[in-house]
């Protein structure tokens, strides 16, 4: 259980609820027998807000939630600024605090970016490229990466010339090839990111950042194999992108895109 907005959210629709239905099966008709037409201040908040609360929840819980992405280690897909949605149901319909598991309707795939919660610390949210499934042996080597002894192809481009450019100044725009993705990635040439070899465990998930020398994802022993119950959903698209740099305020280019 993540003690989060989810639950601020749940425990709001739940007094609210409570107090509505109470007056209205028990305290109003109490009311109209003594002749009282007054409504306490509490009932009348309880009622205008219940329904209000209500249909958040569940927009939130069961379709789309918003998140702001929180540094760089998805660039150049996503940057620091960028407000994007999750879609909630892609991977099954969970209810909201427990994150049970109620309908299910897909599974993460290889290549989608994912929203999760840190295995070791719940309520921080991370968001990364899904690239080890449960039971694949994940190698990095440079700028490369095996998937069960297959390379993912990757073409090297132009040096980074984005957002932010000047904090990755040796850093060159890839392209690579993850199942039926291509996507965007960093690749600074000179100082090589974490290497080695993992085995993914069952019910778990490998991630890693598109930033790929500036990511801490599964890699490292402090984020680990993500597992099935901490996937949040699927980033979908940019509603809102803030410009990181001084000048224009927002990056209307990048709103409004879908995520690949």
């Amino acid at each position: 259980m993540v003690f989060d907005f989810s639950f601020i959210l749940v425990m709001l629709a739940l007094v609210t609820g409570l107090v509505w239905a109470a007056d209205h099966w028990v305290f109003a008709p109490r009311r109209a027998a003594r002749g009282a037409v007054k409504e306490p201040l509490l009932v009348d908040y309880s009622r205008s807000f219940f329904p209000v609360i209500a249909i958040v929840l569940v927009l939130r819980s069961f379709l789309y939630e918003p998140f702001r992405i929180p540094s760089d280690s998805m660039m150049p897909t996503l940057i620091h600024g960028d407000f994007i949605f999750v879609n909630k149901w892609r991977y099954g319909l969970r209810l909201p605090v427990l994150n049970t598991r109620i309908l299910e309707i897909g599974r993460p795939a290889r290549g989608d970016v994912v929203v999760f919660r840190r295995p070791a610390e719940p309520s921080q949210v991370f968001i990364k490229r899904l690239v080890g499934l449960p039971g694949d042996t994940i190698r990095v080597a440079g700028t490369q990466v095996w998937v069960n002894g297959t390379p993912s192809p990757v073409e090297t481009g132009e040096l980074y010339s984005g957002p932010k450019n000047e904090q990755y100044p040796f850093t060159h725009v890839g392209e690579e090839r993850l199942g039926d993705v291509t996507h965007g990635i960093l690749l600074d040439l000179v100082r090589s990111g974490m290497e080695g070899e993992w085995r993914v465990p069952p019910g778990h998930f490998f991630m890693m950042g598109d930033n790929r020398n500036n990511s801490r994802d599964s890699r490292f022993p402090e984020v680990g194999f993500v597992p099935e119950d901490h996937v949040i959903g699927k980033a979908e698209a940019i509603w809102l992108s803030l410009n990181p740099e001084p000048g224009s305020l927002l990056l209307w280019q990048r709103m409004g895109t879908g995520i690949r």
